[in-house]
């Protein structure tokens, strides 16, 4: 068992190197945290977990990950621990197991912490502790969060995605009542200070522990990955499984517009257009000239670029016309 040390706050860097040790590296524990960012499912649809304005607005990064399970928000106050272990097939998923050091740490500090439902640590019957785990050959990567002193209102707002506009197949997020470990603890400490007390105790657990720094050899590779996968639209909005998108935009000069879409691995297959606007020409060359662009807004913008959209909806502007697609 290594325990890696980690001190990168760049969320694609880090589940990145997730990854990385999971698949070069191998039995191991990690803690490590991420500037804020909104980490999703592998088997989730991005657009329908988010709150795409207020991810736009405070430019907070979105990253998809390994593991399966819902939507969560990190910040520097949330502390994530990894485990990564080696065993035969059959024995490798044990949420119990891989959580029961945390919940040992909390009791120790006499917080009545417990484990709950499938895969949820509660305090008091609200949730500060997410888990999912991920098989790769005899490896089972374990990781979760551990809500210390994040910031409950940058979390609620967002994760608080419109349910209306999507429909599709994808894995949902389950809203839960959420707290903060440093709500109930006794004399106060820094999320390091928890940090280093959660470590000592893995190497009480593991006597033939040993630390480990990532090189600049793992540096590399790590890189690689974000460069080729994990900073990428295609893995962290394109993955998304297939749905239909409908909004409907209420606009102050072009009345209301709706938008019924169909994506199929992040591309538009189609989109209908209806509402009350009125327009010069026939709104199907928009509808034509959308079908099979990727549904992210860059790729929107560069195939309306040679259109004038007032021609199609009076006194709409580019940036109101785009609001309508996400």
């Amino acid at each position: 068992m290594l325990i890696i040390k980690r001190h990168n706050t760049d969320p694609y860097f880090n589940l990145a190197t997730e990854e990385y040790v999971l698949k070069e590296i191998g039995d191991s524990f990690m803690l490590w945290r991420n500037s804020p960012c909104i980490i999703v499912g592998k088997h989730q649809n991005t657009l329908a977990e988010i709150n795409i304005d207020y991810i736009k607005y405070n430019n907070i990064p979105v990253v998809r990950r390994l593991s399966g399970g819902g939507a969560v928000f990190h910040d520097l106050g949330n502390l994530n621990f990894t485990f990564i272990q080696s065993g035969k097939a059959d024995l490798l998923v044990d949420f119990r197991k891989f959580t029961s050091p945390i919940l040992d740490v909390l009791q120790e500090m006499g917080i009545n912490a417990r484990f709950e439902g499938r895969n949820d640590l509660t305090i008091g019957g609200k949730k500060f502790s997410g888990n999912a785990e991920h098989i790769w050959k005899n490896r089972v990567l374990h990781h979760g969060t551990l809500l210390f002193s994040s910031k409950m209102t940058d979390l609620s707002q967002a994760l608080n995605a419109d349910p209306v506009k999507f429909r599709d197949k994808a894995v949902k997020s389950v809203k839960s009542r959420v707290t903060n470990i440093s709500e109930h603890m006794k004399s106060p400490m820094d999320v390091t200070e928890f940090a280093d007390l959660i470590q000592d105790h893995i190497v009480k657990l593991y006597p033939d522990a040993g630390y480990y720094e990532l090189n600049d050899n793992d540096h590399e590779k790590i890189n690689e990955l974000v460069r080729n996968k994990y900073s990428t639209w295609e893995w962290n909005f394109g993955y998304s499984p297939n749905y239909n998108f409908k909004k409907i935009l209420r606009t102050t000069g072009s009345g209301t517009i709706e938008f019924d879409m169909d994506v199929q691995n992040g591309t538009i297959l189609n989109v209908k257009i209806f509402g009350d606007y009125f327009s010069r020409f026939d709104t199907e060359e928009i509808e034509k000239a959308l079908a099979g662009v990727t549904h992210e807004e860059i790729s929107i913008r560069k195939a309306l670029a040679g259109f004038n959209l007032n021609d199609y909806f009076a006194n709409l502007e580019m940036d109101e016309f785009i609001q309508g697609l996400f």
